[in-house]
């Protein structure tokens, strides 16, 4: 048998670098009328100034946050561990791609049109996605287990009994840790998810920025970095089971904006039908109707989801390729290390939907906001992992110090490895372009938003699936780029799908 030709890594991040600068060529980076840096200068002044006082209600927005995730995470860590014994299987695996390729704001969009904004339209907006996630990461996890186990069971042992005695045992140290880094982005959903109305800090952001009051969002953004930054602290395995059951009962004792009867029949079994097949009027106008959806929405929505995704790869995958050795002692010294981790944990905390709304106050809704978050946000989350394999890679004992380490060092021996990091964020960063559309810029987003606003949730639902299939392609895609490349499976891989 014909082995597989390996594709040198060089060739693919050079393809990388190619359509990235094609894609400049089409990308809108105008600004907005006003002077950019007259809007820094004054948000700057605020953020350096942050006003605790003006924030009254911080500690129910924390508790909010938190206990959004905390449901979230632990349904889609549930449904994802019954599903992942079975995850090769075809209608398994597709279903865990459809809803992890559907972004949680997007969930949230839909679900809002017929639970309301409630609780449950919450968990459920993080948990959906989460569950296709954690299926696809906990059979990898269980496909790395050791098979000897399960081999000296008795043969007319059952398939669940040898998955709960013999495999998961050994994957749940993995698992636990994977679940884990999975709060971490769990906190980033719950936060983002204010911005549509949930009460969480995005939704406190939100309104402070509305209002130019920059000293309090500062405040927001401290009170969101540290609660990122301490979560290995205040969660701990032994308190799982408290920190859930009190999650459940602050979301048990919240109240939902009352709906129309029957609003979620309705929504089940008419909005989301598409207009032609619901007013009885033919096939000829279900096509003239898809058609013309296509041409309008689907199509440019696409482009200019692609065009800000590939740039903002290109970009991520310089600033973590620069940037990896920023945390690393031998290479920036004592200072320069502390500072470059906390650069990097300032970035990767605040989610890339939260950045772009930042930067869209300053430059205006053209791609450069959505560009620049993306890249950012992504950016120092390869750079992190980078760092963490560069601190521990075997060095000469006359190796060298400084820029001279990480060029001669760390940066050819890591290529394989950045490589794959940031071949699996090119689903996640479609993904998240897509979204921004939320924000005004003309991705699927915009488009999706606006069928919601004017009702027609059938029109909407047809572009989640245009975006569902987009995300699923690139995931196809990079799948094969790994392989073809021959980049290695890590643990620390795997967390850049987040």
């Amino acid at each position: 048998m014909r082995s597989e030709r390996r594709i040198p890594s060089l060739w693919v991040i050079t393809g990388f670098l190619a359509l990235g600068l094609i894609a400049t060529g089409f990308a809108d980076f105008s600004l907005a009328g006003h002077d950019p840096w007259q809007a820094l200068a004054r948000m700057g002044a605020g953020f350096l100034r942050p006003d605790f006082s003006a924030v009254d209600d911080i500690g129910r927005a924390l508790l909010m946050t938190v206990a959004f995730a905390i449901c979230g995470v632990a349904v889609g860590a549930t449904a994802g561990l019954i599903l992942s014994p079975f995850y090769y299987a075809k209608p398994i695996r597709f279903f865990c791609i459809s809803v992890r390729s559907v972004h949680e704001l997007f969930w949230a969009l839909m679900l809002m049109q017929g639970l309301g904004i409630g609780p449950l339209t919450g968990v459920l907006a993080i948990a959906l996605p989460y569950t296709g996630i954690f299926a696809k990461v906990f059979a990898e996890h269980l496909d790395e287990t050791d098979p000897r186990p399960a081999r000296v069971l008795p043969p007319r042992v059952d398939a669940l009994s040898r998955f709960l005695f013999a495999r998961a045992p050994l994957a749940m140290g993995s698992m636990w840790s994977y679940t884990l880094y999975r709060l971490e982005c769990g906190l980033r959903s719950s936060a983002v998810l204010g911005f549509i109305g949930l009460p969480t800090l995005g939704f406190q952001l939100d309104s402070f920025f509305k209002q130019g009051n920059y000293g309090a969002a500062s405040a927001v953004l401290i009170c969101y970095v540290a609660l990122i930054a301490s979560i290995r602290i205040w969660m701990r395995l032994k308190l799982a089971l408290l920190w859930l059951v009190g999650a459940i009962t602050v979301l048990s004792l919240q109240s939902a904006p009352p709906m129309g009867q029957g609003a979620l029949w309705r929504f089940l079994t008419s909005d989301i039908i598409p207009a032609p097949i619901r007013n009885d009027r033919g096939l000829p106008a279900l096509w003239d109707w898809l058609t013309n959806l296509t041409m309008d929405q689907i199509l440019p929505g696409l482009w200019n989801t692609i065009i800000v995704g590939q740039i903002a790869l290109v970009l991520m995958g310089a600033l973590a390729f620069v940037g990896f050795g920023l945390p690393i002692r031998r290479v920036t010294g004592r200072i320069g290390s502390t500072l470059g981790y906390g650069l990097l944990v300032v970035l990767r905390s605040l989610p890339e939907y939260m950045l772009a709304y930042l930067f869209l106050q300053i430059f205006g809704p053209s791609m450069l906001p959505a560009v620049l978050a993306l890249s950012l946000h992504n950016g120092a989350i390869i750079a992190h992992l980078l760092s963490r394999d560069a601190a521990v890679l075997p060095l000469r004992a006359d190796a060298p110090h400084g820029i001279t380490l990480w060029g001669w060092e760390f940066a050819p021996r890591l290529t394989g490895t950045f490589l794959a990091l940031c071949l699996y964020r090119w689903e996640i960063v479609l993904r998240e372009t897509a979204v921004m559309g939320l924000l005004g810029i003309a991705t699927l987003g915009f488009f999706v938003d606006a069928a919601i606003a004017e009702l027609r949730v059938d029109r909407a639902l047809i572009l989640l699936v245009a975006c569902a299939a987009m995300t699923a392609t690139v995931d196809i895609a990079s799948t094969r780029l790994r392989r073809a490349t021959r980049t290695r499976h890590t643990t620390d891989i795997r967390k850049s799908a987040c």
